[in-house]
């Protein structure tokens, strides 16, 4: 029990905060793009509860902990864009799905930063701000990394479908409707399938593991941290 509460004390937060702000940062750029459909909802906000997914953010996630799986998956609610209120729709589409692993990173680059003042707080406090700090760095830069995966409705999805174009652009849009189903079952079928072979195709990882370990580093070597 003792180790499950300092488990949450040190990746509660910065998983909360980094959901929270990559939701609220696409709101807060469509609306400065012309669509204040998430800021009437209320989504542009660092509230937690507005972003949260009972099922995705809390049931799925403790369930698979729960089971021991392999792959541990969750979601928040997505923010919604009207993008044809945008005044480049297709453009803007590209900014605004941007911007979620736009702050992530600058979000990753704040929490390196603040590492430098662990060392003035009390030793107690100082081991959990450590941890606090250091798992935001590594979460935020994998948020960033998972969401720039080309395939809708993940963000890398809409910015290449900005990018395309026509048809292309039109093709691919029209993956979005099968998109979560497609990326939960790339997230869990292969490592569940692995896990009871005894054999590691936990393949998402293996894409995504070295240019995070990279984009970490870097970021710590430019912010002056040691890792």
């Amino acid at each position: 029990m003792g180790d499950l509460v300092h488990q949450a004390m040190v990746w509660v937060l910065p998983v909360v905060i980094a959901i929270t702000i990559h939701e609220a940062a696409h709101g807060w750029m469509a609306r400065r793009l012309g669509d204040d459909t998430a800021y009437l909802m209320g989504r542009v906000s660092f509230n937690p509860l507005r972003h949260i997914d009972p099922v995705g953010t809390i049931l799925l996630p403790g369930i698979l902990i729960l089971v021991s799986s392999p792959v541990v998956f969750g979601y928040a609610k997505p923010v919604p864009v009207n993008f044809r209120r945008l005044r480049n729709p297709k453009r803007d589409m590209v900014w605004v799905a941007a911007a979620g692993p736009g702050i992530n990173l600058i979000l990753a680059f704040l929490s390196a930063g603040l590492l430098h003042l662990v060392g003035f707080l009390p030793t107690p406090i100082a081991d959990v701000a450590f941890a606090n700090l250091l798992n935001s760095l590594v979460i935020n830069v994998a948020l960033a990394v998972f969401n720039m995966l080309p395939l809708p409705p993940l963000d890398g999805g809409r910015v290449l479908v900005g990018l395309l174009p026509h048809p292309l652009d039109s093709r691919l849009a029209r993956v979005e409707r099968h998109g979560m189903h497609i990326l939960i079952a790339l997230l869990m079928l292969p490592p569940l399938i692995g896990y009871q072979l005894g054999v590691d195709l936990n393949f998402i990882a293996w894409l995504l593991g070295p240019p995070v370990e990279v984009i970490v580093r870097l970021i710590a070597a430019i912010a002056g941290v040691g890792l």
